[in-house]
Protein backbone atom coordinates (compact mmCIF):
# COMPACT_ATOMS: atom_id res chain seq x y z
CA UNK A 1 0.00 0.00 0.00
CA UNK A 2 1.38 3.41 -0.98
CA UNK A 3 1.10 6.64 1.06
CA UNK A 4 -1.61 8.88 -0.40
CA UNK A 5 -0.94 12.61 -0.74
CA UNK A 6 -3.94 14.77 -1.63
CA UNK A 7 -3.51 18.25 -3.16
CA UNK A 8 -6.13 20.70 -1.86
CA UNK A 9 -6.63 24.42 -2.34
CA UNK A 10 -8.58 27.17 -4.05
CA UNK A 11 -8.98 27.09 -7.84
CA UNK A 12 -5.95 28.16 -9.86
CA UNK A 13 -3.32 27.96 -7.11
CA UNK A 14 -1.21 25.44 -9.10
CA UNK A 15 -2.42 22.04 -7.89
CA UNK A 16 -2.38 20.41 -11.34
CA UNK A 17 1.05 21.84 -12.11
CA UNK A 18 2.36 20.35 -8.87
CA UNK A 19 0.61 17.04 -9.69
CA UNK A 20 2.45 16.85 -13.02
CA UNK A 21 5.71 17.74 -11.27
CA UNK A 22 5.28 15.04 -8.60
CA UNK A 23 4.24 12.33 -11.08
CA UNK A 24 6.76 13.43 -13.74
CA UNK A 25 3.99 13.40 -16.31
CA UNK A 26 1.66 15.70 -18.20
CA UNK A 27 -1.47 13.80 -17.27
CA UNK A 28 -3.30 16.74 -15.72
CA UNK A 29 -4.48 19.61 -17.91
CA UNK A 30 -2.85 22.89 -16.94
CA UNK A 31 -3.94 26.38 -17.98
CA UNK A 32 -4.24 29.84 -16.48
CA UNK A 33 -7.94 29.34 -15.87
CA UNK A 34 -9.69 28.55 -12.57
CA UNK A 35 -11.80 25.40 -12.21
CA UNK A 36 -10.03 23.43 -14.93
CA UNK A 37 -9.65 20.25 -12.85
CA UNK A 38 -13.00 18.87 -11.70
CA UNK A 39 -12.67 15.17 -10.86
CA UNK A 40 -10.14 13.38 -8.68
CA UNK A 41 -7.04 12.48 -10.66
CA UNK A 42 -4.65 9.81 -9.34
CA UNK A 43 -1.00 9.35 -10.23
CA UNK A 44 2.15 7.63 -8.91
CA UNK A 45 5.42 9.29 -8.05
CA UNK A 46 8.74 8.40 -6.46
CA UNK A 47 11.50 10.17 -4.54
CA UNK A 48 14.58 8.00 -4.43
CA UNK A 49 13.42 4.59 -3.25
CA UNK A 50 10.17 5.89 -1.75
CA UNK A 51 7.05 5.69 -3.95
CA UNK A 52 3.79 7.50 -3.23
CA UNK A 53 0.32 8.09 -4.63
CA UNK A 54 -0.72 11.67 -5.34
CA UNK A 55 -4.29 12.88 -5.91
CA UNK A 56 -5.13 16.06 -7.82
CA UNK A 57 -8.48 17.63 -6.92
CA UNK A 58 -10.69 20.39 -8.20
CA UNK A 59 -10.58 23.76 -6.52
CA UNK A 60 -12.29 23.72 -3.13
CA UNK A 61 -14.87 26.50 -2.96
CA UNK A 62 -16.08 26.27 0.64
CA UNK A 63 -19.07 28.60 0.13
CA UNK A 64 -20.51 26.76 -2.93
CA UNK A 65 -23.95 25.30 -2.18
CA UNK A 66 -24.97 24.10 -5.65
CA UNK A 67 -23.82 23.80 -9.25
CA UNK A 68 -20.57 22.51 -10.66
CA UNK A 69 -18.41 24.13 -7.95
CA UNK A 70 -20.40 22.29 -5.27
CA UNK A 71 -19.86 18.98 -7.11
CA UNK A 72 -16.14 19.71 -7.36
CA UNK A 73 -15.97 20.44 -3.62
CA UNK A 74 -17.76 17.15 -2.87
CA UNK A 75 -15.16 15.25 -4.94
CA UNK A 76 -12.38 17.01 -3.04
CA UNK A 77 -13.87 16.07 0.35
CA UNK A 78 -14.03 12.42 -0.75
CA UNK A 79 -10.35 12.58 -1.67
CA UNK A 80 -9.49 14.09 1.74
CA UNK A 81 -11.19 11.13 3.43
CA UNK A 82 -8.72 8.82 1.60
CA UNK A 83 -5.64 10.91 2.39
CA UNK A 84 -2.68 9.93 4.55
CA UNK A 85 -1.42 13.51 4.22
CA UNK A 86 -3.15 16.63 2.87
CA UNK A 87 -0.98 19.14 1.01
CA UNK A 88 -2.82 22.45 1.39
CA UNK A 89 -1.65 24.78 -1.40
CA UNK A 90 -2.00 28.57 -1.26
CA UNK A 91 -0.92 31.28 -3.70
CA UNK A 92 2.09 33.23 -2.46
CA UNK A 93 1.55 36.03 -4.98
CA UNK A 94 -2.15 36.48 -4.22
CA UNK A 95 -1.55 36.39 -0.46
CA UNK A 96 -3.84 35.05 2.25
CA UNK A 97 -7.52 35.16 1.22
CA UNK A 98 -10.78 34.62 3.15
CA UNK A 99 -11.32 31.36 1.21
CA UNK A 100 -7.92 30.12 2.45
CA UNK A 101 -9.00 30.75 6.04
CA UNK A 102 -12.28 28.85 5.58
CA UNK A 103 -10.53 25.91 3.87
CA UNK A 104 -7.91 25.80 6.65
CA UNK A 105 -10.67 25.61 9.27
CA UNK A 106 -12.42 22.79 7.40
CA UNK A 107 -9.18 20.84 6.94
CA UNK A 108 -8.34 21.18 10.62
CA UNK A 109 -11.69 19.61 11.51
CA UNK A 110 -10.97 16.51 9.39
CA UNK A 111 -8.13 15.48 11.69
CA UNK A 112 -5.91 14.54 8.73
CA UNK A 113 -2.18 15.34 8.83
CA UNK A 114 -1.59 18.64 7.03
CA UNK A 115 1.27 20.40 5.32
CA UNK A 116 0.96 24.01 4.15
CA UNK A 117 2.61 24.84 0.81
CA UNK A 118 3.02 28.41 -0.44
CA UNK A 119 3.18 28.10 -4.22
CA UNK A 120 4.44 30.54 -6.87
CA UNK A 121 7.28 31.62 -4.60
CA UNK A 122 9.96 31.70 -7.31
CA UNK A 123 12.11 34.81 -7.20
CA UNK A 124 10.71 35.90 -3.81
CA UNK A 125 12.31 35.96 -0.38
CA UNK A 126 11.02 32.88 1.46
CA UNK A 127 10.44 34.58 4.83
CA UNK A 128 8.48 37.40 3.24
CA UNK A 129 6.27 35.22 0.99
CA UNK A 130 5.33 32.88 3.87
CA UNK A 131 4.96 35.46 6.65
CA UNK A 132 1.21 36.07 6.55
CA UNK A 133 0.37 32.36 6.20
CA UNK A 134 1.59 31.65 9.75
CA UNK A 135 -1.79 33.06 10.75
CA UNK A 136 -3.44 29.79 9.59
CA UNK A 137 -1.66 27.89 12.40
CA UNK A 138 -0.99 24.84 10.21
CA UNK A 139 2.69 24.55 10.97
CA UNK A 140 5.61 26.17 9.20
CA UNK A 141 4.60 27.19 5.62
CA UNK A 142 6.92 25.76 2.97
CA UNK A 143 7.63 27.97 -0.07
CA UNK A 144 7.72 26.11 -3.40
CA UNK A 145 7.35 26.70 -7.12
CA UNK A 146 5.44 23.91 -8.83
CA UNK A 147 6.08 25.47 -12.24
CA UNK A 148 9.87 25.73 -11.80
CA UNK A 149 10.40 22.88 -9.34
CA UNK A 150 11.93 25.06 -6.61
CA UNK A 151 12.03 23.20 -3.27
CA UNK A 152 9.57 20.53 -4.52
CA UNK A 153 11.90 17.54 -3.99
CA UNK A 154 12.78 18.69 -0.47
CA UNK A 155 9.12 19.26 0.30
CA UNK A 156 7.99 15.79 -0.79
CA UNK A 157 10.85 14.27 1.22
CA UNK A 158 9.62 16.09 4.34
CA UNK A 159 6.05 15.00 3.58
CA UNK A 160 6.99 11.32 3.39
CA UNK A 161 9.06 11.64 6.57
CA UNK A 162 5.86 12.71 8.37
CA UNK A 163 4.18 9.40 7.52
CA UNK A 164 4.79 5.90 8.90
CA UNK A 165 6.62 3.35 6.74
CA UNK A 166 4.48 1.82 3.99
CA UNK A 167 5.10 -1.43 2.18
CA UNK A 168 5.78 -0.91 -1.51
CA UNK A 169 3.32 -2.60 -3.80
CA UNK A 170 4.82 -5.13 -6.16
CA UNK A 171 4.35 -4.07 -9.75
CA UNK A 172 2.30 -6.59 -11.67
CA UNK A 173 2.02 -6.65 -15.40
CA UNK A 174 -1.33 -5.19 -16.40
CA UNK A 175 -3.36 -7.82 -18.22
CA UNK A 176 -6.88 -6.71 -17.38
CA UNK A 177 -9.33 -4.91 -19.66
CA UNK A 178 -8.89 -1.18 -20.05
CA UNK A 179 -12.10 0.38 -21.35
CA UNK A 180 -12.65 3.97 -22.48
CA UNK A 181 -16.11 5.55 -22.31
CA UNK A 182 -16.41 7.99 -25.24
CA UNK A 183 -19.09 9.97 -27.00
CA UNK A 184 -20.45 13.44 -27.63
CA UNK A 185 -20.99 15.87 -24.72
CA UNK A 186 -23.96 15.23 -22.44
CA UNK A 187 -24.81 11.71 -23.66
CA UNK A 188 -24.31 10.24 -20.17
CA UNK A 189 -20.69 9.04 -20.14
CA UNK A 190 -19.92 10.05 -16.55
CA UNK A 191 -23.29 8.72 -15.38
CA UNK A 192 -22.44 5.39 -17.00
CA UNK A 193 -19.03 5.37 -15.31
CA UNK A 194 -20.68 5.91 -11.92
CA UNK A 195 -23.24 3.19 -12.66
CA UNK A 196 -20.47 0.71 -13.48
CA UNK A 197 -18.47 1.66 -10.38
CA UNK A 198 -21.49 1.74 -8.08
CA UNK A 199 -20.52 5.11 -6.60
CA UNK A 200 -20.38 8.80 -7.53
CA UNK A 201 -16.72 8.65 -8.48
CA UNK A 202 -16.84 11.32 -11.21
CA UNK A 203 -18.96 14.41 -11.58
CA UNK A 204 -22.14 13.76 -13.56
CA UNK A 205 -23.80 17.12 -14.22
CA UNK A 206 -26.56 18.19 -16.59
CA UNK A 207 -24.24 20.47 -18.50
CA UNK A 208 -22.20 19.71 -21.66
CA UNK A 209 -18.45 19.75 -21.13
CA UNK A 210 -18.51 18.83 -17.43
CA UNK A 211 -15.64 16.35 -17.86
CA UNK A 212 -12.51 18.01 -19.22
CA UNK A 213 -9.80 15.46 -18.56
CA UNK A 214 -9.42 11.70 -19.06
CA UNK A 215 -9.84 10.08 -15.65
CA UNK A 216 -8.33 6.58 -15.18
CA UNK A 217 -10.01 4.52 -12.45
CA UNK A 218 -9.08 0.98 -11.37
CA UNK A 219 -11.93 -1.13 -10.01
CA UNK A 220 -13.04 -4.70 -9.47
CA UNK A 221 -16.37 -6.22 -10.43
CA UNK A 222 -17.39 -9.85 -10.28
CA UNK A 223 -13.90 -10.83 -9.13
CA UNK A 224 -12.33 -9.31 -12.27
CA UNK A 225 -10.01 -6.29 -12.45
CA UNK A 226 -10.70 -3.40 -14.84
CA UNK A 227 -9.46 0.09 -15.63
CA UNK A 228 -12.17 2.47 -16.80
CA UNK A 229 -11.42 5.80 -18.49
CA UNK A 230 -13.95 8.61 -18.30
CA UNK A 231 -13.30 11.01 -21.18
CA UNK A 232 -14.39 14.46 -22.26
CA UNK A 233 -17.16 14.76 -24.84
CA UNK A 234 -16.03 15.25 -28.43
CA UNK A 235 -17.88 17.89 -30.42
CA UNK A 236 -17.66 18.83 -34.07
CA UNK A 237 -14.42 20.67 -34.85
CA UNK A 238 -16.21 23.82 -35.95
CA UNK A 239 -17.85 24.19 -32.53
CA UNK A 240 -14.61 23.87 -30.54
CA UNK A 241 -13.55 27.41 -29.74
CA UNK A 242 -11.65 27.06 -26.45
CA UNK A 243 -8.04 25.92 -26.23
CA UNK A 244 -8.96 23.89 -23.13
CA UNK A 245 -11.60 21.96 -25.06
CA UNK A 246 -9.11 21.23 -27.83
CA UNK A 247 -6.73 19.70 -25.29
CA UNK A 248 -9.66 17.72 -23.83
CA UNK A 249 -10.39 16.26 -27.27
CA UNK A 250 -6.73 15.30 -27.70
CA UNK A 251 -6.84 13.57 -24.29
CA UNK A 252 -9.95 11.65 -25.40
CA UNK A 253 -8.32 10.46 -28.62
CA UNK A 254 -5.23 9.40 -26.66
CA UNK A 255 -7.46 7.47 -24.24
CA UNK A 256 -9.02 5.60 -27.19
CA UNK A 257 -5.57 4.56 -28.40
CA UNK A 258 -4.57 3.57 -24.85
CA UNK A 259 -7.68 1.43 -24.26
CA UNK A 260 -8.31 -2.22 -25.15
CA UNK A 261 -12.08 -1.80 -25.49
CA UNK A 262 -14.03 1.38 -26.31
CA UNK A 263 -17.63 1.87 -25.20
CA UNK A 264 -19.19 4.36 -27.61
CA UNK A 265 -22.15 6.06 -25.93
CA UNK A 266 -24.90 7.61 -28.08
CA UNK A 267 -28.13 9.30 -27.03
CA UNK A 268 -31.25 7.34 -27.99
CA UNK A 269 -33.33 10.53 -27.81
CA UNK A 270 -31.22 12.26 -30.47
CA UNK A 271 -30.50 11.15 -34.00
CA UNK A 272 -27.09 9.64 -34.74
CA UNK A 273 -25.03 12.67 -35.71
CA UNK A 274 -22.13 13.05 -38.09
CA UNK A 275 -19.89 13.46 -35.04
CA UNK A 276 -21.02 10.07 -33.69
CA UNK A 277 -20.06 8.47 -37.01
CA UNK A 278 -16.68 10.27 -37.11
CA UNK A 279 -15.87 9.15 -33.57
CA UNK A 280 -16.88 5.56 -34.38
CA UNK A 281 -14.68 5.66 -37.49
CA UNK A 282 -11.70 6.87 -35.43
CA UNK A 283 -12.18 3.93 -33.04
CA UNK A 284 -12.33 1.60 -36.04
CA UNK A 285 -9.17 3.09 -37.57
CA UNK A 286 -7.25 2.63 -34.31
CA UNK A 287 -8.35 -1.02 -34.33
CA UNK A 288 -9.87 -1.03 -30.86
CA UNK A 289 -12.56 -3.47 -29.81
CA UNK A 290 -15.89 -1.68 -29.50
CA UNK A 291 -19.23 -1.94 -27.72
CA UNK A 292 -22.08 0.41 -28.65
CA UNK A 293 -24.15 1.73 -25.72
CA UNK A 294 -27.44 3.41 -26.68
CA UNK A 295 -28.19 5.43 -23.56
CA UNK A 296 -31.41 7.06 -22.25
CA UNK A 297 -33.48 4.17 -23.61
CA UNK A 298 -35.92 4.32 -20.71
CA UNK A 299 -39.08 6.34 -21.27
CA UNK A 300 -39.06 6.02 -25.08
CA UNK A 301 -42.22 4.69 -26.71
CA UNK A 302 -42.16 1.87 -29.25
CA UNK A 303 -42.19 4.21 -32.27
CA UNK A 304 -39.18 6.22 -31.06
CA UNK A 305 -37.29 3.02 -30.25
CA UNK A 306 -37.88 1.64 -33.74
CA UNK A 307 -36.82 4.97 -35.24
CA UNK A 308 -33.59 4.99 -33.18
CA UNK A 309 -32.74 1.41 -34.22
CA UNK A 310 -33.26 2.22 -37.92
CA UNK A 311 -31.11 5.33 -37.55
CA UNK A 312 -28.28 3.29 -36.01
CA UNK A 313 -28.54 0.64 -38.72
CA UNK A 314 -28.32 3.25 -41.45
CA UNK A 315 -25.58 5.52 -40.08
CA UNK A 316 -23.41 3.10 -38.09
CA UNK A 317 -23.67 0.08 -40.40
CA UNK A 318 -19.86 -0.21 -40.49
CA UNK A 319 -19.93 -1.23 -36.80
CA UNK A 320 -21.68 -4.52 -37.56
CA UNK A 321 -19.00 -6.41 -35.59
CA UNK A 322 -19.84 -4.52 -32.36
CA UNK A 323 -22.46 -5.63 -29.81
CA UNK A 324 -25.25 -3.12 -29.16
CA UNK A 325 -26.84 -2.49 -25.78
CA UNK A 326 -29.85 -0.32 -25.07
CA UNK A 327 -29.32 0.98 -21.55
CA UNK A 328 -30.22 3.58 -18.97
CA UNK A 329 -27.09 4.73 -17.19
CA UNK A 330 -29.15 6.80 -14.75
CA UNK A 331 -31.15 3.77 -13.59
CA UNK A 332 -28.31 1.26 -14.08
CA UNK A 333 -30.32 -0.99 -16.41
CA UNK A 334 -28.30 -2.98 -18.94
CA UNK A 335 -24.93 -2.33 -17.26
CA UNK A 336 -24.22 -5.98 -16.41
CA UNK A 337 -24.90 -7.11 -20.00
CA UNK A 338 -22.71 -4.25 -21.25
CA UNK A 339 -19.76 -5.41 -19.13
CA UNK A 340 -20.27 -8.97 -20.36
CA UNK A 341 -19.87 -7.75 -23.94
CA UNK A 342 -16.79 -5.76 -22.89
CA UNK A 343 -15.23 -8.98 -21.58
CA UNK A 344 -16.08 -10.83 -24.80
CA UNK A 345 -14.66 -8.05 -26.95
CA UNK A 346 -11.46 -7.95 -24.86
CA UNK A 347 -11.05 -11.73 -25.15
CA UNK A 348 -11.50 -11.53 -28.93
CA UNK A 349 -9.05 -8.61 -29.26
CA UNK A 350 -6.36 -10.41 -27.26
CA UNK A 351 -7.01 -13.92 -28.64
CA UNK A 352 -4.06 -16.17 -29.54
CA UNK A 353 -4.64 -17.76 -32.96
CA UNK A 354 -2.52 -20.87 -33.71
CA UNK A 355 -0.78 -20.94 -37.08
CA UNK A 356 -2.00 -24.46 -38.10
CA UNK A 357 -5.64 -23.53 -37.47
CA UNK A 358 -5.26 -20.20 -39.28
CA UNK A 359 -3.76 -21.98 -42.29
CA UNK A 360 -6.56 -24.55 -42.35
CA UNK A 361 -9.22 -21.83 -42.27
CA UNK A 362 -7.38 -19.93 -45.03
CA UNK A 363 -7.13 -22.94 -47.33
CA UNK A 364 -10.78 -23.86 -46.70
CA UNK A 365 -11.83 -20.31 -47.59
CA UNK A 366 -9.74 -20.37 -50.78
CA UNK A 367 -11.15 -23.76 -51.74
CA UNK A 368 -14.68 -22.42 -51.30
CA UNK A 369 -14.00 -19.18 -53.19
CA UNK A 370 -10.72 -18.52 -54.99
CA UNK A 371 -9.43 -14.95 -55.31
CA UNK A 372 -10.10 -13.38 -58.72
CA UNK A 373 -7.28 -13.01 -61.24
CA UNK A 374 -5.54 -9.68 -61.01
CA UNK A 375 -3.45 -10.31 -64.14
CA UNK A 376 -2.39 -13.41 -66.03
CA UNK A 377 -1.67 -15.05 -62.69
CA UNK A 378 -4.19 -15.83 -59.97
CA UNK A 379 -3.08 -14.89 -56.41
CA UNK A 380 -1.94 -18.00 -54.56
CA UNK A 381 -2.23 -18.19 -50.75
CA UNK A 382 -0.06 -20.74 -48.96
CA UNK A 383 -0.30 -20.20 -45.19
CA UNK A 384 -1.25 -17.67 -42.48
CA UNK A 385 -0.02 -16.74 -39.00
CA UNK A 386 -0.88 -14.17 -36.35
CA UNK A 387 1.09 -10.95 -36.49
CA UNK A 388 -0.36 -9.07 -33.51
CA UNK A 389 -3.34 -8.44 -31.26
CA UNK A 390 -5.71 -5.62 -30.24
CA UNK A 391 -6.71 -5.70 -33.05
CA UNK A 392 -5.91 -9.26 -34.18
CA UNK A 393 -3.59 -9.14 -37.19
CA UNK A 394 -3.37 -12.11 -39.55
CA UNK A 395 -0.47 -12.25 -42.02
CA UNK A 396 -1.17 -14.26 -45.20
CA UNK A 397 1.80 -15.45 -47.24
CA UNK A 398 1.72 -16.41 -50.92
CA UNK A 399 2.43 -15.08 -54.39
CA UNK A 400 0.89 -12.23 -56.42
CA UNK A 401 -1.03 -11.13 -53.29
CA UNK A 402 -0.71 -7.45 -54.18
CA UNK A 403 -3.50 -8.10 -56.69
CA UNK A 404 -6.03 -9.30 -54.07
CA UNK A 405 -9.07 -6.96 -54.18
CA UNK A 406 -10.60 -5.36 -51.08
CA UNK A 407 -13.79 -7.41 -51.45
CA UNK A 408 -11.83 -10.65 -51.10
CA UNK A 409 -10.01 -9.26 -48.06
CA UNK A 410 -13.39 -8.66 -46.39
CA UNK A 411 -14.44 -12.19 -47.35
CA UNK A 412 -11.37 -13.60 -45.59
CA UNK A 413 -12.00 -11.39 -42.53
CA UNK A 414 -15.50 -12.83 -42.24
CA UNK A 415 -14.19 -16.37 -42.57
CA UNK A 416 -11.61 -15.90 -39.82
CA UNK A 417 -14.10 -14.16 -37.50
CA UNK A 418 -16.64 -16.96 -37.96
CA UNK A 419 -14.06 -19.70 -37.44
CA UNK A 420 -12.55 -18.25 -34.26
CA UNK A 421 -15.75 -16.62 -32.87
CA UNK A 422 -14.17 -13.15 -32.82
CA UNK A 423 -16.97 -10.79 -31.71
CA UNK A 424 -16.63 -7.16 -30.82
CA UNK A 425 -13.25 -6.48 -32.42
CA UNK A 426 -12.16 -5.50 -35.92
CA UNK A 427 -9.76 -7.86 -37.71
CA UNK A 428 -6.90 -6.87 -39.96
CA UNK A 429 -5.29 -8.95 -42.71
CA UNK A 430 -1.86 -8.24 -44.16
CA UNK A 431 -0.71 -9.89 -47.40
CA UNK A 432 2.95 -10.73 -47.98
CA UNK A 433 4.05 -12.02 -51.38
CA UNK A 434 7.10 -14.25 -51.56
CA UNK A 435 10.06 -13.00 -53.54
CA UNK A 436 11.07 -14.82 -56.72
CA UNK A 437 14.56 -16.23 -55.93
CA UNK A 438 15.57 -16.08 -59.61
CA UNK A 439 14.35 -12.52 -60.27
CA UNK A 440 17.74 -10.84 -59.73
CA UNK A 441 19.93 -13.58 -61.23
CA UNK A 442 21.47 -13.26 -64.72
CA UNK A 443 20.85 -16.22 -67.06
CA UNK A 444 23.61 -18.87 -67.07
CA UNK A 445 25.72 -19.00 -70.30
CA UNK A 446 25.01 -22.07 -72.48
CA UNK A 447 27.67 -24.74 -72.90
CA UNK A 448 28.96 -25.70 -76.35
CA UNK A 449 26.75 -28.80 -76.55
CA UNK A 450 23.70 -26.77 -75.41
CA UNK A 451 24.45 -24.19 -78.11
CA UNK A 452 24.55 -26.93 -80.82
CA UNK A 453 21.27 -28.42 -79.50
CA UNK A 454 19.62 -24.99 -79.56
CA UNK A 455 20.88 -24.39 -83.10
CA UNK A 456 19.42 -27.72 -84.29
CA UNK A 457 16.09 -26.87 -82.61
CA UNK A 458 15.95 -23.54 -84.44
CA UNK A 459 16.63 -25.27 -87.80
CA UNK A 460 13.89 -27.84 -87.16
CA UNK A 461 11.51 -25.05 -86.26
CA UNK A 462 12.19 -23.17 -89.48
CA UNK A 463 11.73 -26.33 -91.54
CA UNK A 464 8.50 -27.16 -89.79
CA UNK A 465 6.92 -23.72 -89.75
CA UNK A 466 8.73 -22.12 -92.65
Amino acid sequence: MLPTLVLVGRPNVGKSTLFNRLTRSRDALVADQPGLTRDRHYGKGRVGERPYLVVDTGGLEPVAKEGIMYEMAKQTRQAIDEADLVLFIVDGRAGLTPQDRIIATQLRKTGRPLMLLVNKAEGMQSTRVTAEFHELALGVPIPISSAHGDNVTEMIGLALDELPAFEEETEEKSNHPKLAIVGRPNVGKSTLVNAILGEERVIAFDQPGTTRDSIYIDFERGGKQYTIIDTAGVRRRGKIDEAIEKFSVVKTLQAIEDANVVVLVVDARDQITEQDAHLADFVLQTGRALVLAVNKWDGLDEYKRDTAKRDIERKLHFLSFAKRHFISALNGTGVDALLKSVNQAYAAAMAKLPTPQLTRVLLAAVEKQQPPRGSIFRPKMRYAHQGGSNPPLIVVHGSALDKVPETYRRYLEACFCDAFKLEGTPLRIEFKSGKNPFADKAPRPLTESEERAAHRARIRGRRMYG
